[in-house]
């Protein structure tokens, strides 16, 4: 990593109060060239605190920006950090409406030469496409990581129709957990207290909200790029990575954008931007990316970026299974069009006799975080028990097969009851006996007519169900297995079905694994510069004299037969900010499951977090805890909040409710 700290332009930041029409005040931070000439402006728009938690991530990019002659711009949405108003369901139209008149705002600044791009990660890259769908006319250029078209079926709530029980539960335990947390005083003044308090008594778990649409409907389709993409009139550089759960939204979208406004880049990275390093790399110069993008798009300077392939793709070549990587080897091929040119379909026949599957509820213990970050437990350890758990179809390679896209699998099922799931993976075998998981596919047997229905099993029938797995690029040299595994359960990625404890019955024959093979002719030279970023903000991390516990601990009473899984997600822990702000951040997972009752599902987060400042005698905490349990026919929520100021409590709330299982 090179810190840059010599630029084109001197640069200066402020803190500011973007004013929307309904009077409301957005906190927002803008880092500007010192310049008498105005600028582009580029925004980033999150609920993530920019005051604190992105603080250290801002401090890399928006001022190596300003640096290289651009006003860039963090915002705090509605509710969130220092913005005043209340806080809304992700992505709502409040937030688009504010987002589109943020966008106006800016381009009327005089120091804003009134064009406008907007960049983000996850969250950020999520409005940056719905707003552009919204087409503001200052709003030129996108930059969009590791996000999603696709809400519904592409996103932290439901896979294949099947409700995502590791983020469903974890990611609205972590929303309830930000939207609890204070504006700052230092930064929000005297009314910080008032602002709070209001807040909270507007707080509800985005569960109830998620849970309360099991099918593809109304609610989803909101903010779904891919209901339109012709609503889109900026330019669009989609970024992902082959271990992120969004990858497959860049491949969507170099489809359907018109070629003349679009680009994609896939890596073998984590839900990261690539430039920081972390596993797995390798990192690119991904901010001198990005600037060639704003220039072409904002400044009509052509920097050539037009010129590259619409598709850049990491293939990996084959590795052992391992939970973290400091660097995937590979390499860097481009695609002129999508579906490409370079890629052809090749399908492989299952064999065998049929075959029950019916797998132990605990299977997918071992499938890896739905999230990595780069932490160390993060990937799927060996496979092999999870194998030895589904039923495996194995076919040998002989030269080696470059796999580039989204396999598929067509698998003849009978199953004796009306609902349940099917989960395909596909592994590398090594000569050794390891299996490494390259992707996965999970298919609800009730959504297997469409997303936005529900149509029960006709017990004892017979029918042919099909659905994709995930993209990858990877890589299987001579000698390799390729592996097709398919389970009737994935514990805790997948919640389970209440009867799901049957299984069904696979037949091989006309049954079928689609690889979309690449060529190893026309893979092109693609390099890319040396990452780098702006100083960083000086964050002191703070030592602490506890034993660290586990990322991730796999628990088994053997006699009662339960497995339980711990997860630390390693999002926080103490940090001092140079304001003087004291930060510390906790949180625990739990998954538990009888590997014999699909109805003893049970997830359950726990969240601690301390805002501190000593000179000001400001000390604020927020404890959560949210829990899933299920019966055959509802889900039961329970989640509390409790909120202390000074060691006084502020605020406490608990939540029980009772959601109908539709189709999750």
């Amino acid at each position: 990593m090179h810190i840059r700290t010599s630029f084109p332009h001197e640069t200066a930041h402020e803190d500011l109060r973007i004013p929307l029409a309904d009077g409301t005040l957005l906190y927002a931070r803008v880092w500007r060239p010192l310049t008498d000439e105005p600028v582009p402006a580029l925004l980033e728009y999150l609920p993530y605190r920019l005051s604190d938690w992105t603080a250290p991530r801002d401090f890399q990019r928006h001022p190596w920006y300003a640096g290289h002659g651009y006003a860039s711009v963090r915002v705090d949405i509605r509710g969130h950090g220092n913005s005043e108003g209340m806080p809304t369901d992700e992505y709502s139209a409040t937030e688009l409406a504010d987002g589109v008149e943020v966008v106006h705002w800016l381009a009327a600044q005089p120091w804003c030469d009134g064009r406008v791009g907007m960049f983000g990660i996850s969250w950020g890259g999520f409005n940056s496409l719905q707003i552009a769908a919204l087409a503001p006319e200052p709003l030129k250029a996108v930059v969009t990581v590791c996000s999603t078209d696709d809400r519904y079926d592409n996103d932290v709530h439901y896979m294949g129709g099947s409700v995502l029980a590791v983020d469903m539960h974890a990611w609205a335990a972590t929303m309830l957990a930000f939207v609890s947390r204070p504006p700052d005083p230092l930064h929000a003044g005297p009314a910080w207290r008032d602002m709070w308090l209001k807040r909270l008594e507007r707080v509800e778990p985005f569960l109830h909200t998620w849970l309360s649409h099991q099918t593809r409907d109304d609610y989803w389709r909101h903010g779904s790029v891919c209901e339109d993409y012709g609503a889109i009139d900026a330019a669009v550089l989609a970024v992902g990575g082959w271990h992120d759960p969004y990858r497959d939204t860049v491949l969507r979208l170099v489809e359907h954008l018109p070629a003349d406004r679009v680009r994609g880049l896939i890596g073998p990275w984590s839900h990261q931007y690539p430039d920081r390093g972390l596993p797995p790399g390798p990192a690119i110069g991904f901010l001198q990316e990005t600037l060639r993008w704003w220039d072409q798009h904002l400044k009509g300077v052509d920097t050539g970026v037009m010129r590259e392939p619409l598709l850049r793709a990491y293939v990996s070549d084959s590795h052992p299974p391992a939970t973290v990587y400091g660097t995937l080897p590979g390499r860097w091929v481009g695609e002129p069009a999508w579906p490409s040119p370079h890629v052809t379909t090749v399908s492989y026949g299952l064999q065998g006799a049929p075959v029950l599957v019916r797998s132990p509820q605990h299977t997918g213990v071992d499938a890896g975080r739905f999230f990595p970050f780069g932490n160390d437990a993060d990937l799927p350890p060996d496979q092999r028990e999870e194998d030895a758990r589904s039923a495996c179809f194995e076919f040998a390679v002989g030269a080696e097969t470059w796999v580039l896209g989204r396999p598929r699998v067509r698998l003849r099922l009978t199953s004796e009851v009306e609902r349940g799931q099917v989960v395909a993976r596909l592994c590398d075998v090594a000569p050794d006996g390891s299996s490494t998981l390259v992707t996965r596919g999970v298919l609800n047997l009730s959504a297997r007519h469409g997303r936005d229905r529900a149509v029960p099993w006709e017990p004892g029938a017979t029918e042919e169900v099909a659905f994709e797995l995930n993209g990858i690029g990877h890589a299987f040299p001579p000698g390799h297995r390729i592996r097709l595994a398919v389970s009737s359960a994935y514990w805790p990625w997948i919640w389970p079905q209440a009867d799901s404890a049957a299984g069904f019955a696979l037949e091989p024959a006309g049954s079928f694994l689609e690889l979309p093979v690449r060529s190893r002719e026309s893979a092109g030279e693609i390099t890319f510069d040396e990452p780098e970023q702006s100083a960083p903000l000086g964050v002191n991390f703070a030592a602490t004299l506890d034993e660290p516990r586990p990322e991730r601990l796999v628990v088994r009473d053997v006699a009662k037969g339960e497995w339980r899984l711990e997860v630390d997600p390693r999002y926080g822990g103490t940090r001092v900010y140079p304001d003087g702000l004291e930060f510390t951040e906790d949180a625990l997972e739990t998954y538990t499951i009888d590997e014999t009752d699909p109805l003893s599902a049970r997830a359950r987060s726990d969240w601690s977090i301390r805002l501190h400042r000593p000179e000001a005698a400001w000390d604020t905490t927020v404890r959560t805890r949210s829990e899933i349990t299920c019966e055959a026919a509802e889900f039961v929520t329970s989640n509390e909040v409790i909120c202390t100021d000074g060691g006084e409590v502020v605020f406490h709330r608990t939540w029980e409710k009772r959601i109908p299982r539709t189709a999750g």
